[in-house]
């Protein structure tokens, strides 16, 4: 059916006013699971120290009556230090885009303020998940802080062990060295790294992983999914397909898919009772000179990984996603 003569339609009017939703949609994963489970501390300069200590395992003490004993052997406190690293965002709004009408914000300036201060926690979950060492900077190189993985050695497992090996020397120094990741991970390989971390003392109660490991963990439990319905039958049959605790001999684990960890192939076994973050400079908002017509703000924190007994966490390395 034809259109009559001279109907006004959409396609050529003008000043229809624009249709724009006043809600911004992201979905950007804010989830940082490692960053948000670490205590808080403070340091006082770029490097900060701690000690830790341990118990010899238990022997055989059994005296002479009547002797005269000899000194037992002094075992000191190691001392361990990490560099506080320095992590910013500028942004800058001329004083015109200041005083536009936008949708979805009040201010472009506060709204991109807070959108890099969200970045910021992805920023730090990457980084201290990060397989990267200590440095203490200089006039031309950043701070860096060292990361999860180089503090991790008593509990250290690589599903390919000719390979693999742990961080060595002076923890937080070198980083593990990795290998080709050609085995997916195991359960066997999970209980190895558990049974490890509890011989030596620790208690950790958190599996940490990327989302490719998640489901491989749940792909190892699928012999035993089953199809479940409700008895009354009004609700519809669905397969239990998902692992999210597991119960070993030594601790019940919840398993936690971090989306912003740094890399597929790192699985962590984590008390978090014994790792923190520690800030020199706490989240601020700075505000930069003026030069114009223009407002510059600086989003800025220092901050530095503290492992106050790397015993007490497990590494299970080089899984294949």
């Amino acid at each position: 059916m034809a259109v009559p003569t001279n109907t006004m339609l959409t396609y050529s009017a003008v000043g229809i006013r624009e249709d724009l939703s006043n809600v911004i949609y992201n979905i950007a994963p804010m989830d940082t699971p490692f960053f948000s489970g670490c205590g808080r501390g403070s340091a006082d300069n770029t490097k900060f120290e701690w000690q830790t200590d341990t118990i010899a395992a238990g022997t055989a003490n059994q005296a002479i009556e009547g002797n005269d004993p000899t000194n037992d052997a002094r075992a000191n406190p190691v001392r361990l230090h990490n560099y506080t690293q320095i992590s910013v965002y500028t942004i800058q709004s001329s004083g015109t885009n200041q005083a536009v009408d936008y949708a979805g914000r009040k201010s472009s300036q506060a709204y991109q303020l807070a959108k890099k201060a969200k970045q910021m926690k992805r920023d730090i979950e990457f980084m201290l998940t990060n397989n990267i060492v200590m440095a203490v900077g200089d006039s031309t190189e950043a701070r860096k802080s060292a990361g999860l993985s180089t503090w991790l050695n008593t509990g250290y497992v690589s599903m390919n062990p000719t390979s693999g090996s742990p961080a060595a020397g002076n923890l937080g120094t070198l980083a593990p060295v990795d290998a080709t990741a050609t085995a997916s991970i195991t359960e066997a390989g999970m209980r190895d790294v558990i049974k490890t971390v509890y011989e030596a003392g620790g208690d950790p109660d958190v599996i940490l992983c990327k989302p490719a490991i998640k489901q491989a963990i749940s792909d190892l439990a699928q012999s035993v999914s089953s199809l479940r319905t409700d008895t009354k039958g009004d609700k519809p049959a669905h397969v239990i397909a998902a692992v999210d605790v597991y119960v070993s001999d030594f601790g019940t684990f919840k398993i936690v898919s971090d989306r912003n960890q740094f890399r597929d192939r790192d699985v962590f076994f984590v008390d978090f009772d014994y790792w923190s973050v520690s800030y020199l400079r706490p989240f601020r908002t700075e505000n930069l000179a003026k030069t114009g017509d223009s407002v510059r703000q600086m989003l800025v924190v220092e901050y530095g990984l503290e492992s106050k007994n790397q015993a007490s966490t497990g590494f299970l390395a080089d899984c294949k996603a």
